[in-house]
């Protein structure tokens, strides 16, 4: 894929309102949320679950990627049709999660780097040649008295800028995404601190890496209150703090930023990117979304594993999935959610 090719597929998953589907959870995870709803987790229930959404009719009017876990990556519907044909044929773009999670950073006191880099080239040749088009590395901060530390710091940007640039060589658009968490007591501003620091050292690492960024998409958190800390900031304090943090930190060149939901609530997900797009017309970059939990979480429990709920589960995603489309242009309104009541 040439950096023309990037391009374009960087502004297709940012563009026309739409936004990404992060239905990459490992194993381990999508365990615990299936036992969660009383759903044994096997490869089939996997499989049944993660197709309910990928099927449902009208996906793609809001929904412009889907992140897939190298297990999802393989399979197909029961009836035998590849989940990446299934996505296609809705203009969705079959993307895949890369990294092999974030392990202890020796010599600290529990902070992460993440890991994954051995062998990734070959692995994303293959995961080219299955159909993925974009792919997703997540990184690990967390904020805790003297952390995060400059070296947890400069070990997650240079895994994120040597990722990139392999996925870039394979025809692959990276996604980067640093995400400072948002356990703890901490603040608004120190929320703002921390990710500003932490956009600096990852736009350093992707330019000494030479990462195109007009073929890259961040996937950062929103500047929002730790979930401890008193007197949390409301929604327009954290669509203005957010905004303000990037315009300091991320470069025009980037194409489209895709904020994870990190912990909010499917209604505070929504809310807080209308109020960042609503508040701030005329950005250099697209803002858009690439949820996980807040685009699946109502649809998961509403299907528990039961064959005849799925097409109020797909009710439940496509709602979800239309909120966040009007988030994304700045119309979104409590309304709504009053509609699919």
């Amino acid at each position: 894929m040439t950096q023309s090719s990037l391009q374009e597929t960087a502004r297709t998953l940012v563009g026309n309102g739409r936004g990404i589907l992060a239905a990459d959870e490992s194993t381990g995870t999508c365990t615990k949320r299936l036992n969660g709803v009383g759903v044994q987790s096997t490869e089939d229930t996997r499989r049944d679950y993660r197709g309910m959404l990928f099927s449902a009719a009208g996906a793609g009017d809001f929904i412009s990627g889907v992140i897939l876990y190298d297990e999802t990556l393989r399979q197909k519907t029961a009836a035998g049709k590849p989940f990446t044909e299934l996505l296609l044929e809705q203009n969705i773009i079959p993307g895949i999660k890369v990294d092999t999670g974030a392990k202890n950073l020796a010599g600290t006191a529990g902070e992460k780097v993440t890991e994954g880099l051995d062998g990734l080239r070959e692995r994303l040749a293959e995961y080219h040649a299955l159909g993925a088009r974009f792919a997703k590395w997540r990184a690990v901060i967390r904020i805790a008295d003297g952390e995060p530390s400059h070296y947890c710091l400069d070990a997650n940007a240079h895994a994120l800028a040597r990722y990139a640039a392999l996925c870039q060589e394979a025809g692959i658009v990276p996604i980067v995404e640093p995400e400072v968490l948002m356990d703890g007591n901490h603040t608004l501003e120190r929320c703002e601190q921390v990710t500003r620091w932490t956009h600096e050292m990852v736009f350093n690492a992707l330019y000494h890496h030479r990462v195109a960024l007009e073929g890259i998409l961040l996937k950062p958190n929103m500047i929002i209150s730790g979930k401890d800390c008193e007197g949390r900031a409301s929604v327009n304090e954290v669509a203005d703090a957010t905004v303000s943090c990037l315009l300091n930190s991320v470069p025009a060149a980037v194409p489209g930023i895709v904020f994870l939901s990190g912990g909010q609530s499917e209604v505070e997900a929504s809310a807080h990117l209308n109020a960042m797009n609503a508040r701030h017309p005329g950005l250099p970059w697209a803002m858009s979304f690439s949820y996980g939990r807040a685009l699946q979480q109502s649809a998961l429990k509403t299907w528990a594993g039961e064959a005849d709920k799925i097409p109020a589960a797909q009710a439940a995603f496509l709602h979800r999935a239309r909120c966040n489309s009007a988030a994304r242009n700045g119309k979104y309104s409590e309304a709504m959610e009053a509609e699919a009541r």
